[in-house]
């Protein structure tokens, strides 16, 4: 075994069930597997097949003990365990929140229970979400989930020396008439070459939109 643990995938399951009907000994299949034999005799006893309606059908089946694992797995997320929390992140999302907006704002309300962003991703590409097409509601409209290895944080358009951060204290505590917050919005080109510009004055709040 290596260093960090996997699940068992579904054609290791179909090995174990055909060496299972052959009778071979727990160590020699985790021996070709390279599993734990802990790992071998827990997957024979949490995935053993019954059923009171089909008595001769008791045993190990690969594929059913894959069902299995995924339905065990499903009721231990914390968005599947609690309807209420699953109904507000959903209203949230359709709300145009981001994950990462939900679960900041869980911490500073200290929710509980609350859900990390990462949680939230995993139902809205899980059996569940997609069933609600929760995926439409994100900044990407990604219907699969990029791969890991295509996540990676980019580089800031803007330096750190004309960051927000970095307001001057008077600018910063709104302690003086006169400075503005500007914004820009730019739509697609077939919409026209119109845009939307909106300056705020951080005292008052007077607001000019052009």
């Amino acid at each position: 075994m290596g260093a960090v643990y996997s699940q068992l995938s579904i054609t290791e399951r179909r090995k174990i069930e055909r060496w299972r009907h052959a009778k071979v000994p727990v160590d020699e299949m985790a021996r070709v597997l390279k599993r734990c034999r802990s790992t071998i005799f827990r997957e024979l006893k949490r995935n053993h097949f019954r059923d009171e309606s089909m008595p001769k059908c008791d045993g190990y089946f690969g594929a059913a003990a894959q069902l299995m694992t995924a339905d065990r797995r499903a009721r231990q997320r914390k968005l599947i365990k609690h309807p209420e929390l699953v109904k507000r992140v959903a209203e949230r999302l359709k709300n145009g929140w981001t994950p990462e907006q939900i679960s900041n704002r869980m911490i500073h309300e200290r929710a509980v229970p609350g859900v990390c962003q990462e949680t939230i991703y995993r139902y809205i590409y899980s059996k569940e979400g997609q069933l609600d097409d929760l995926w439409w509601y994100l900044p990407t409209h990604c219907v699969v989930r990029r791969p890991r290895r295509t996540r990676r944080r980019r580089e800031p358009k803007f330096h750190r020396d004309v960051s927000l951060l970095f307001r001057p204290d008077d600018v910063a505590h709104r302690r003086q008439f006169g400075h503005w917050e500007a914004g820009l919005m730019l739509f697609k080109q077939k919409l026209g070459q119109t845009n939307v510009t909106s300056m705020v004055e951080r005292i008052s709040r007077f607001t000019v939109i052009l």
